[in-house]
């Protein structure tokens, strides 16, 4: 079967469709098939992602590793069981046609609570949550404490993991392995920064997850969706000299991948 990754966040503008397209390129580049669904039926940041790329290399004539995008199939009625959520139809439909074709399936989930969201999250081998690294972010893992900065308890969207959790081990499959990313780290603020830092630490054993730096905050990044390209692929396109940015940044999706420890995945580029 295939390995399911979810990336979900319930904040937007934390860098899910950026970390999705980064860790589904960089395993169809180490060989492997991907499939990806996208289940932000509205602005849909990762399906675009991929179909720029798609455009982009119609245009310039390339042939570069691309994840099987789909989307969502329509639900027809008649196909419905009694009681049936038309959305979890779509959502195992799809999941049903990719699994034959794919060593891996990512899943970008919308920066809000739905349906898909939740019943995504009950299908995730590994759980991808990007964070950007500021208090403001922290509280979409747990509520905090104004005035001494001490944990009081898990946020709606951790509650909402552990309850996957409990669905999937009743369900007699492994536990969800949960990354928290720690995304848009910046040079400046060093002392906050070690404050979230050591408040995730202290969360991570009382929630079960790890931690794993993530993505700085770069231009290129906004730079690359247009043309639907990852940090992987500017030597492909003719971009023979990467700049101290750019290789420090290709170096953040292999500390990555690294961290992720995907089943049968050896990181190698």
């Amino acid at each position: 079967m295939a390995h399911i990754i979810v990336v979900g966040n319930e904040k937007g503008g934390s860098g899910k469709s950026t970390t999705c397209m980064h860790v589904a390129t960089a395993l169809c580049r180490m060989g492997h098939r991907v499939g990806a669904l996208d289940l932000d039926l509205r602005q849909k940041s990762f399906g675009r992602y991929i179909e720029n790329r798609r455009a982009y290399l119609a245009r310039a004539g390339l042939t570069l590793p691309t994840p099987d995008y789909r989307d969502l199939p329509e639900a027809e009625p008649a196909a419905l069981q009694p009681g049936e959520n038309p959305f979890d139809h779509r959502l195992s439909t799809a999941i049903a046609a990719l699994e034959p074709v794919s060593d891996f399936i990512i899943i970008d989930c919308p920066g809000s609570h739905t349906r898909l969201s939740q019943v995504a999250h009950s299908l995730a081998d590994t759980l991808i949550t990007p964070l950007n690294d500021s208090f403001i972010d922290f509280d979409l893992l747990a509520r905090v404490d104004a005035e001494t900065g001490r944990v009081k308890g898990p946020s709606i969207y951790s509650e909402m993991v552990w309850n996957a959790r409990q669905l999937r081990a009743q369900a007699g499959l492994k536990p969800i392995d949960w990354i928290v990313l720690r995304n848009r780290l910046g040079a400046q603020q060093m002392h906050n920064k070690k404050k979230v830092g050591a408040a995730l630490e202290e969360l991570s054993k009382r929630i079960g997850f790890r931690v794993s730096p993530g993505f700085s905050e770069r231009v290129i990044f906004r730079e690359l969706f247009p043309r639907g390209l990852t940090l992987l692929d500017l030597r492909d396109t003719g971009v023979d000299q990467l700049n101290l940015s750019n290789i420090a940044a290709r170096q953040e999706v292999r500390d990555l991948m690294k961290e992720l420890r995907l089943p049968g995945v050896t990181v190698n580029f």
